[in-house]
């Protein structure tokens, strides 16, 4: 999930020192994508007061290797607004950074999330 704070977004490092957005994997219990986005923002930030801008969803596939094994992957976005600042990492994460625009563009890692975040800025300054 894009999360916006006042123009700042909340960007996370993993354990493998790349820098991204929240997001995680599709429960069984999960009613919606929607709704996996919000409980993976939650557990992974303690961060649950959030509006999702309604509009905006895209979509990222990547492969990856775990244990020699390629892993294909499908990551859906979701852009969310919130006024909560205070962050709460759970085991997942090494550290996070709110960010503006411009800086979050610079941190994050990979070239995906970068055009997730341009399509994200792109909608949310021109509602």
């Amino acid at each position: 999930m894009v999360l916006v704070n006042y123009d700042m977004l909340l960007i996370l490092q993993y354990p493998q020192g790349h820098w991204d957005f929240v997001k995680g994997h599709v429960e069984d219990e999960d009613l919606s994508l929607e709704y996996t986005a919000l409980r993976e923002l939650a557990e992974e930030t303690g961060i649950d007061d959030v509006e999702l801008v309604p509009g905006f969803q895209t979509r990222t596939e990547y492969q990856f290797s775990h244990k020699g094994v390629v892993i294909d992957k499908q990551v859906h976005w979701f852009l969310g607004d919130t006024e909560e600042m205070v962050v709460k990492l759970s085991h997942e994460h090494v550290g996070f950074l709110w960010l503006s625009w411009d800086d979050a563009m610079e941190q994050l890692t990979f070239e995906n999330s970068k055009r997730v975040l341009a399509a994200a800025r792109e909608y949310y300054q021109s509602r």
